[in-house]
């Protein structure tokens, strides 16, 4: 136990030590004046939210999550300061280097996606010139020719950026054209700094197309041997995300990818500490700041057991690139993608990922154009330069929360690789569909809570704007096809907004859904918000004018509208009470031929056809609406 110097500053000390169960008593009083009687620790559970993985974030966290006594000294049985050790030595939770990222802050990857190698080098410089420090090149069939990789680079000092390849099938011609034009501009091998992204069952899982190991293998031994900062393998753990898998899956799948990786290569003649040495990681980072800090935390933690396992646990420490992640980002509203991205990178910043890409906020709509890499780059800049993120190392070390969570996201994504390897490893996993069956049950599971809006998205979901200029870009290079889905969280309603907005082309005019509010403002402001934002978020346009109707006004109102045979009441419990038969009956004369009710099931019974309310299922409710409108799918 550490004894603190007494300076004379021990403002509580006057007060008594507050307990778990004093707390836990207030918790049960708030919990009564809402209505719900607890107590104990189930009052604390009603507080506590359900993540994916069986995970459970707690409303307190404190020294008894963590095994840890109120001195700080820590238990036996739990991850705490002692179990995540220091930064710079194993188990490397804290941190794969000593100094974390304060020296010179994380690596700012920029992506550069394209296949003309002219564009792709003016890109480049400019990014280069910005604030940039590394480059991440997509070469082969999906991006610029293996051939054209001199003319992308042209320009660029390769002793001072390191240059990252993404190939696929193509890596072994991509990676030696990489390491001739390092010869050939007399790059010192040690001066040298790449990732030649060599990831056989990473392309396997996006595409399906079987790649052999041994070559991926025979490549890291010729870079080990001649080239000391150059790592052949990449561990690119994006497919089983974007495919909808949870943290712990896609933590379990990297593990086991990393695993077999390790095996090729001690097959084909490198020592374990120079094995690991040859791979590098990569994450995605969401806008789940504490989930992706605590991916990144137990990611090294759980690669540094393999290392022990191996046999070099001080050869255990993970390097990783983190990438702002594709399936969070939006096609509408775009700009928000701003945010989300800015959330991400310094989640990933303060996780201690070593490179961090932010994806251009337009990614989702093609290649991006100047102001968008802009944007993408000034955000690592911003925290970095402005907000000294990089400053402090391992800057959620010593949370009780993080540290719990890092502990339990390790745990069920050690139980997953545990899993897979059992199925034969990943190459067996993959063969089989288990991969892909686990991670479509995974999607199926959040797309129920995003259809129900559980999980909300700005622009989109939630406070969408119809009126909302698109913003069209240039497509991009077609994705590799043919593995494992790809998924994002908007799709369900992007679908619902094409059948939107195809009709608006063919009519002139956005199918429209008529907003009855009765009574005051008090009365019906919170309902018709809540109407309003639930059918634009499926392109259907809500009409509230006159501001309130009732049994007198609704019919002319209505047939004012415009609206396709949709009517919405909103207003309190009690005015519908009063109102609501008369107001329908109104509207029901004036030609509507369905009702919705914003309010609980069962209200008005009998004179309205459906409910809107926090909870359903806004998909199928507009798609739904839609349909008996008559909107093309």
């Amino acid at each position: 136990m550490t004894v603190l110097p007494d300076d004379g500053l021990s403002l509580a000390a006057e007060f008594p030590d507050a307990t778990h169960e004093q707390w836990q008593r207030l918790v049960e009083g708030v919990l009564r004046k809402s209505g719900k009687e607890a107590s104990g620790e189930a009052a604390e559970d009603a507080l506590s939210t359900q993540l994916e993985d069986g995970l459970t974030t707690r409303p307190l966290y404190t020294a008894r999550e963590t095994g840890a006594n109120a001195n700080g000294d820590t238990g036996a049985n739990a991850a705490t300061a002692d179990a995540a050790g220091f930064p710079g030595f194993a188990p490397f939770t804290r941190g794969g280097r000593p100094e974390g990222t304060s020296v010179s802050g994380w690596d700012v990857r920029q992506r550069l996606a394209g296949t003309d190698p002219v564009r792709v080098n003016e890109a480049a410089l400019a990014d280069l010139e910005n604030g940039t420090t590394s480059l991440w090149l997509t070469v082969g069939r999906t991006g610029i020719p293996a051939d054209g990789l001199a003319r992308a680079l042209d320009g660029v000092y390769l002793d001072l950026a390191p240059v990252t390849l993404d190939a696929g099938a193509d890596y072994a011609e991509a990676a030696r054209a990489l390491l001739a034009l390092y010869a050939e501009r007399e790059v010192a091998p040690e001066a040298a700094r790449a990732s030649l992204g060599a990831d056989p069952l990473g392309h396997e899982a996006r595409t399906g197309e079987v790649l052999d190991l041994a070559e991926a293998a025979a490549l890291a031994r010729e870079t080990a041997g001649a080239w000391p900062h150059v790592r052949a393998l990449t561990v690119d753990a994006l497919p089983y995300h974007e495919a909808g898998g949870s943290a712990a899956e896609e933590l379990g799948l990297s593990l086991a990818t990393g695993v077999a990786y390790l095996r090729a290569l001690e097959d084909g003649g490198l020592g374990v500490e120079a094995a690991l040495g040859q791979l590098e990681f990569r994450y995605a980072a969401t806008a789940d700041q504490f989930l992706t800090i605590a991916k990144l935390r137990a990611a090294r933690r759980l690669w540094a057991r393999v290392a022990e396992a191996c046999g070099a646990p001080e050869a255990g420490a993970q390097r990783q690139h983190a990438v702002t992640s594709p399936v969070m980002m939006t096609r509408r509203d775009p700009w928000v993608n701003m945010l989300r991205t800015t959330v991400a990178c310094m989640a990933a910043g303060v996780g201690g990922a070593d490179s961090v890409t932010v994806l251009p906020f337009d990614n989702e709509l093609g290649l991006p154009d100047a102001f968008a890499r802009r944007i993408a780059r000034n955000t690592s800049t911003i925290l970095l330069e402005e907000s000294h993120l990089a400053r402090v190392i391992d800057p959620a070390g010593g949370s009780y929360y993080v540290e719990q969570l890092t502990t339990e996201l390790a745990g069920a994504a050690w139980e997953f690789f545990q899993t897979v390897e059992k199925a034969g490893g990943l190459p067996g996993a993959l063969r089989s569909g288990m991969v892909a069956e686990r991670l479509a049950t995974t999607w199926a599971a959040r797309s129920k809570k995003l259809a129900k809006r559980r999980e909300p998205i700005t622009g989109v979901s939630e406070f969408p704007l119809l009126s909302e200029k698109p913003v069209v870009r240039e497509p991009g290079p077609a994705g590799p096809t043919g593995g494992l889905p790809r998924v994002r969280r908007d799709e369900a309603y992007e679908a619902l907004r094409a059948r939107s907005d195809a009709h608006l082309t063919a009519t002139g005019h956005r199918p429209r859904v008529f907003l009855a509010a009765l009574g005051p403002a008090a009365a019906h402001t919170a309902r018709a918000t809540f109407a309003s934002n639930l059918f634009q978020a499926g392109g259907i346009e809500p009409v509230h004018d006159p501001v309130s109707v009732d049994p007198a006004s609704a019919a002319e109102a209505y047939a004012a509208s415009g609206a396709d045979g949709m009517a919405v009441l909103c207003s309190s419990d009690a005015l519908y009470e009063e109102q609501a038969g008369a107001v329908a009956a109104a509207l029901r004369s004036a030609g509507a031929t369905t009702l919705f009710l914003a309010g609980k099931p069962g209200t008005a019974e009998g004179s309205v056809d459906e409910y809107v309310f926090a909870g359903c299922d806004a998909v199928a409710v507009l798609s739904s609406v839609l349909d008996r409108m008559g909107v093309a799918s």
